[in-house]
């Protein structure tokens, strides 16, 4: 292993912060990029039904955060972060390529590989940033402002180019240009470490237990094999995600029966502490749920029923981070002049807040049926709007992410309660390819159709499933849609609004936290 060294600086903050900004920005641009074509792709090219898409995309994005729980620990223990960093990066440009060959051996094969790959790179680039800042450095929180600001920029970009790219000249350029964004991240970062400007930062904790062999190989080698070889276990999850719920299940159970023992173990200020981290947990898992209809039924929506300008419907999934890049700035500012006068409001009350917008959002979604012209196309404005409103929410219930939870979880577990808080949106993905399912027609009764929902249903969205049906096959498709839409708003803004009347009790545990 090298020898300590200083960290070079550049512009205020560690050089290697700008490196690792444009290995995270063209990783996104990657990710973000397969991501806003996965589902037309699947429905207009492979000819998959509405339901076996979010079945795929949902089971694909729910294991996409399962995975960095295993990749943070093995780079704990054997990697470090820059060869996690690394065989992550491989992993994914490999399965991006994959995704330009049609067949659904390489189709199905490519999204495990790309599983894989994000577990080793989304959670070790992350952590790599906050190596490079002494302990309690003012300017981390900063640094890690500048890079997730990166995050958002590829997340804005990508769909914009990808989705161009494959409308002019097909999906697999489309699919292509993603991989290429992958290998611009490994070239930004081999960049980085040729210079040295990481210091000493990021190797393995112990080099020589990786040159250990067993069997003939060494143990990175070893690493690289089962990396390759767990990817086609994860490609049969996604093939036949009618049965993820076992997964789901299996996990739940491991989780809780390890926190059960955590909680018998600390004090009492803890145990309520962890009791605010399991609500936070159960909200976050909720916002992500809905939140992530973005990249299914909402894409779906936008193709079939909104009369789209200067966007198709693959390029509409940058709006979110578009948005996000315009607001950061703005809600920092806005965050730190509150907290000065003393009005900032406190964690759990931002929760709520962020529900409650979430849910207004999908409302609006759901109001643009009642401006449907004669074809059953909505005006774009309300998607826009929609998604403007959400983007709010998002930046409101965000600060109680992982911040929270580092403060909240006793530190011999911190890492742990830091997985758990990740399993949200293992469990959001899992239950937004439900609620996505919810859209596809069909004989039986929703059930956001009746009751109270029901008729605000109706009173939003200007609509009837009856009138509907008089009214044609495209009027009964956008129905399908604005009225889950409108029933996910309803429920969001109840759910947000009890969560800001119990935010001063849910306050109270915290213990000090705010």
């Amino acid at each position: 292993m090298k020898q300590t060294m200083t960290v070079p600086q550049q512009w205020g903050h560690p050089k290697g912060l700008y490196y690792l900004f444009f290995a995270e920005l063209w990783e996104r641009f990657s990710f973000y990029g397969m991501r806003a074509l996965l589902v037309l792709y699947m429905t207009k090219q492979l000819l998959f039904t509405d339901k076996m898409s979010f079945g795929v995309y949902a089971a694909y994005g729910s294991l996409v955060y399962m995975t960095p729980l295993f990749g943070g620990m093995l780079a704990d223990k054997l990697l470090g972060y820059r060869k996690s960093v690394i065989i992550g990066g491989v992993l994914m440009a490999v399965g991006h390529f994959m995704l330009a060959i049609e067949h659904p051996v390489f189709f199905y094969g490519a999204l495990g590989i790309i599983i894989v790959g994000n577990g080793f790179f989304k959670p070790n680039i992350s952590s790599f940033v906050g190596t490079l800042y002494p302990q309690n450095d003012p300017r981390r929180e900063s640094g890690f402002t500048i890079f997730y600001m990166g995050i958002n920029l590829g997340g804005w970009l990508a769909p914009l180019f990808c989705a161009w790219l494959a409308n002019a000249y097909g999906w697999h350029y489309g699919f292509g240009l993603a991989g290429i964004g992958m290998l611009l991240g490994l070239w930004f970062f081999n960049r980085g470490t040729a210079s040295d400007v990481f210091g000493d930062k990021g190797y393995a904790p112990n080099p020589e237990v990786l040159k250990i062999k067993t069997f003939g190989l060494n143990q990175e080698v070893w690493i690289w094999v089962l990396a390759f070889l767990s990817a086609p276990l994860f490609a049969l999850i996604i093939r036949f995600n009618e049965y993820e719920h076992y997964l789901v299940w299996a996990m739940t159970i491991l989780v809780a029966v390890i926190l059960g023992r955590i909680f018998m173990s600390v004090t009492t200020v803890e145990k309520k502490r962890l009791l605010v981290i399991i609500w936070f947990t159960l909200l976050m898992s909720l916002f992500w749920a809905i939140f992530e209809q973005a990249g299914s039924s909402l894409t779906l929506f936008a193709d079939r029923n909104v009369d789209l300008n200067f966007l198709n419907a693959a390029q509409t999934n940058s709006v979110n981070s578009g948005f996000i890049v315009l607001l950061a700035i703005p809600f920092s500012m806005m965050w730190t002049y509150l907290a000065k006068i003393g009005k900032n409001p406190s964690s759990p009350a931002k929760a709520g807040f962020g529900l409650l917008l979430l849910g207004v959002g999908f409302a609006t979604f759901g109001f643009s049926a009642s401006q449907a012209d004669e074809f059953a196309q909505t005006p774009m404005f309300y998607l826009i709007l929609g998604y403007f409103i959400y983007t709010v929410g998002e930046m409101f219930i965000s600060p109680i992410g992982l911040s929270k939870m580092t403060e909240l979880a006793p530190a011999k577990y911190a890492a742990f309660i830091m997985g758990v808080f990740f399993l949200s949106s293992f469990y959001g993905h899992f239950f937004a390819g439900k609620i996505a399912e919810l859209t596809v027609k069909t004989d039986a009764a929703s059930p956001l159709s009746g009751g109270f929902i029901g008729r605000t249903v109706e009173m939003i969205t200007g609509m009837t499933e009856s009138g509907a049906a008089s009214m044609g096959a495209e009027f009964e498709q956008l129905f399908s849609y604005v009225s889950v839409y409108a029933g996910l708003g309803v429920v969001c803004i109840l759910v947000g609004l009890f969560a800001i009347i119990v935010s001063p009790f849910i306050s109270k545990m915290m213990g000090g936290i705010r």
